[in-house]
């Protein structure tokens, strides 16, 4: 192959791979208008991420022995088609049942972006170039993930949420253009992959009851047969998981890795930063819609200064990494949560927007000071020889940490705003009732809602809305901050004083997100 025509199909790679990284930012900017458009609730806004993040929890590893075993190309190319037939979908939904549907396929195409296009370089590079290559590639997500926000925002306010998926689709078809010969086909069958069909199941299975549990367990019930049979049903699995996982030569997960303690603690600061940002990338966009009344584009802008914190920070990081060792940079990362999320506690509907900013430039320091230096200290600290299934592990937990801090995220808030909204019912001697849970679970509707259903006027009804939303997010900052000081304590006594034994020279921090 001419060194040309590798160039050509890094293009093409890279057009995928970034697709697969806008997707996940671009839409957290458009909750508020699908909110709007498909007259979904807060529960049903949260599966719109959840099973999104669950599907590539449960598939990233598995893609990439498929893709080992059936080659590389291929399955490059199956899972670009799978992600247009999704985004398409996606953009067509009627409902808002079908969009979580077709976001449950596009995780499945992105479980491919995610990790293909970065093993096929080395069969378009020689040795001398894939450095290069493989930097321009992450180069690519981090700006991918950066500038998501800001390319949702003004999309969703010029055409329509509809069109954060259309737009994947002359992208696609970009990347297939450059992708068509330039890409040769390449396997690894030498270390013996193989997949781990019962453990993959059993994963499936166990992830997203877990969650379902969690997220309906205060409209079922905490102790109906429906909630605990729900969680019976998802630990089991996760149990035997856990079993069938311990005696695989090919695990998804493999558990003999978390006897080490730096790895241990390496993977729990990357799970609790999964669970952090997808909590905040959440809840935060609703807050500036329903509570401050910003447009689509003023949210991406709003939102664009910590993931650009992200990209901004990876080379400063890595210097700092090398140097000193992961422990003195992970505390300043959980550290700097902990302050962003003691902010947030202050939010009300007259926060200022330079307030808001800041608190998420904090954000944004601490995430990228946590980001690579977790996964390098989790690979730097078992031996090289495992470091491919370490990283599976790593990945497979980020984003499950993402899930479940969603899931708990999206309880407490229920919670917490329907509390306050019943006190004020009960001090006003207004009598509450089943009216109460769609107020709160779709606060684009409640004010007229609350006109209807209890005859206040319109500011009136503004201000309860208000109030209770921000108690519950509020509540979802407190979640976060007393996880971020029980990592801090969990970094600060877990790792050594000192540098890496063996560093890990090349990570691509978007292989896990």
């Amino acid at each position: 192959m001419t060194e040309a025509k590798a160039w050509v199909g890094l293009i093409g790679l890279c057009l995928a791979s970034f697709l697969g990284c806008i997707d996940f930012t671009i839409v957290n900017t458009a909750l508020p208008a699908i909110q709007t458009s498909l007259n979904a609730g807060i529960a049903e806004l949260q599966w719109i991420i959840n099973i999104f993040m669950l599907t590539l929890s449960a598939l990233m590893v598995v893609k990439g022995r498929l893709a080992d075993i059936y080659g590389r190309r291929r399955l490059l190319y199956i899972g670009i088609t799978i992600f247009a037939i999704a985004s398409l979908g996606a953009g067509l939904s009627p409902t808002i049942e079908w969009l979580i549907f077709f976001r449950l396929i596009q995780g499945i195409g992105v479980a491919i972006l995610y990790t293909v296009p970065i093993a096929i370089i080395p069969s378009l590079f020689s040795t001398d170039k894939r450095g290069k290559a493989t930097g321009i590639l992450i180069g690519v997500n981090g700006l991918g993930l950066a500038i998501g926000p800001v390319i949702g925002g003004f999309i969703v306010s010029a055409l329509s949420w509809r069109w954060i998926f259309f737009v994947n689709l002359p992208v696609i078809m970009l990347s297939i253009l450059f992708c068509l010969n330039a890409i040769p086909e390449s396997k690894n069958l030498d270390q013996g992959a193989k997949i781990d069909w019962l453990g993959l199941a059993l994963l499936i299975i166990g992830s997203p009851l877990l969650v379902l549990a969690t997220v309906q367990g205060s409209s079922w019930g905490w102790t109906s047969v429906t909630t605990l049979g729900t969680y019976a049903i998802a630990l089991i699995s996760l149990l035997a998981f856990y079993v069938v996982e311990r005696r695989n030569d090919s695990p998804i997960i493999q558990f003999e890795l978390f006897k080490g303690r730096v790895f241990l603690a390496a993977i729990t600061a990357n799970f609790s930063l999964a669970f952090f940002y997808t909590v905040l990338f959440f809840l935060l966009p609703l807050y500036l819609h329903n509570v401050r009344g910003q447009s689509s584009d003023q949210i991406g802008l709003t939102l664009l200064p910590a993931t650009l914190m992200v990209a901004l920070l990876s080379p400063l990081v890595g210097n700092i990494l090398d140097k000193r060792g992961p422990k003195l940079i992970l505390l300043i990362g959980f550290a700097l949560l902990a302050v962003s999320a003691i902010l947030q506690l202050s939010f009300d509907a007259n926060s200022s927007i330079g307030f808001i900013i800041a608190t998420l430039v904090l954000f944004g320091i601490g995430w990228g000071c946590i980001l690579s230096p977790s996964i390098v200290a989790a690979l730097s600290s078992v031996p090289e020889t495992v470091g491919g299934v370490a990283m599976g592990s790593l990945g497979t937990l980020h984003n499950f940490g993402g899930a479940i801090g969603l899931a708990l995220g999206t309880v407490v808030y229920n919670v917490l705003a329907k509390n306050n909204l019943l006190a004020h019912l009960a001090a006003q001697h207004i009598a509450s009732g089943m009216w109460v849970a769609p107020i709160i679970s779709n606060p684009d509707t409640a004010v007229q809602n609350l006109q209807a259903t209890i005859g206040i006027d319109r500011m009136n009804a503004e201000q309860l809305v208000n109030q209770f939303f921000i108690h519950g997010y509020h509540g979802a900052m407190g979640l976060l901050l007393v996880m971020t000081v029980v990592v801090f304590l969990i970094v600060a006594f877990s790792f050594p004083n000192k540098k890496l034994a063996h560093p890990v020279q090349s990570v691509d921090p978007t292989q896990i997100l």
